[in-house]
């Protein structure tokens, strides 16, 4: 069984936290299965902006999603004053709003290449 399968509310989480960001233009919103591997948490979810202004947005807009959604408010958030790498712990989720430079200077992503990744994106019906 997978991270996916067995934690179906932290995926909806993760999904809502990514959804957020896209909503307020995040760059390049991915999320990773990671609870098979850490143990500590079920699911990264890394994103980016282009300046710190809108790390901020999507720091915000994440939090009211989460708490409107799933009634959840982050355990702790660490980085919100700098608004370069800011971490949003839910405990199961942990979400990672970077600016772009931060990202490329961390690659957070090469870390966990060999996790799985998550669909996230709504799909759209193309039939009429």
């Amino acid at each position: 069984m997978t991270g996916a399968d067995r934690f179906p509310e932290s995926k909806a989480l993760a999904c809502t936290a990514a959804l957020a960001a896209d909503d307020k233009k995040a760059d390049d919103t991915i999320v990773l299965s990671v609870g098979e591997l850490l143990n500590i948490t079920e699911y990264f979810v890394v994103t980016s902006a282009s300046n710190r202004r809108l790390v901020r947005t999507i720091v915000e807009e994440i939090e009211e999603r989460v708490r409107e959604e799933h009634g959840r408010s982050p355990i702790r958030i660490e980085g919100l004053t700098e608004q370069q790498w800011v971490l949003m712990d839910f405990g199961d989720v942990v979400v990672h709003v970077f600016t772009d430079e931060m990202r490329a200077y961390y690659e957070i992503e090469r870390l966990y290449r060999d996790v799985p990744r998550v669909e996230w994106q709504v799909e759209t019906s193309t039939e009429g």
